[in-house]
């Protein structure tokens, strides 16, 4: 799951960053709503952590470029302004929820996980394939009723792959999807947290290597 932190209090923002990629998401941020707006044009985020009071561009407009756009992220406002009218007035521009600070960080993870199901597609809250199974809401999974101990990047590919269906999933997706800007598009790290993952996952083989296209399980 990829997420887009935008708050232009920026030990705030870190803070918040660093304890969702704890929880195994991959988070970038953005300090202003201008750099929101560039940030999401390029990157494919499930959900948009967005504060309300922004320099440059605000958040109000920031929201509803994104939904003027069609993007696919779904928008958490976090924002000090709390009263009924905010949250009518947020919940109108097109944001999907609306936590006002401060906030507890329990209740700020479980609120993204929530948007993020509801992401187009929709992930269900269980995610199975044969004998394999996940619940990312607790990121655990299962093969064959024994618990895997898995990374959190482990974690966050084999919840791409499980949500794909079969489907093929690129390594250029899985990158875009399950790490952050800092990551290095000429890098091997998908290939090697695939490989880290087969070992885990153990026998027989679960995930297949599509030549020149990409993994599915």
């Amino acid at each position: 799951m990829r997420v887009l932190i935008v708050e232009d209090h920026r030990e705030l923002a870190r803070t918040v960053a660093t304890g969702l990629r704890r929880d195994g998401m991959a988070v970038d941020l953005a300090f202003d709503g201008e750099q929101a707006l560039e940030e999401a044009a390029v990157h494919d985020y499930d959900v948009i952590v967005l504060d309300r009071d922004l320099p440059r561009i605000h958040g109000d407009t920031v929201c509803a470029e994104l939904t003027r756009n069609g993007a696919r992220a779904r928008v958490l406002m976090l924002t000090a302004a709390s009263t009924i009218a905010d949250r009518v007035d947020g919940l109108g521009l097109g944001a999907d929820d609306y936590l006002a600070k401060p906030f507890a960080f329990a209740e700020l993870i479980a609120r993204v996980r929530a948007l993020a199901r509801r992401a187009q597609p929709a992930v269900p809250p269980v995610l199975a394939r044969g004998d394999l199974s996940l619940i990312p809401a607790q990121r655990v999974a299962s093969r064959g009723g024994r618990r895997l101990d898995l990374s959190p990047k482990e974690l966050a590919v084999l919840e791409l792959l499980l949500a794909a269906q079969g489907a093929v999933v690129s390594s250029e997706e899985l990158l875009e999807r399950a790490w952050d800007q800092s990551a290095d598009p000429f890098t091997n790290t998908v290939k090697v947290t695939v490989s880290r993952l087969r070992r885990k996952l153990g026998e027989p083989p679960v995930i297949e290597t599509v030549p020149h296209a990409g993994y599915r399980i």
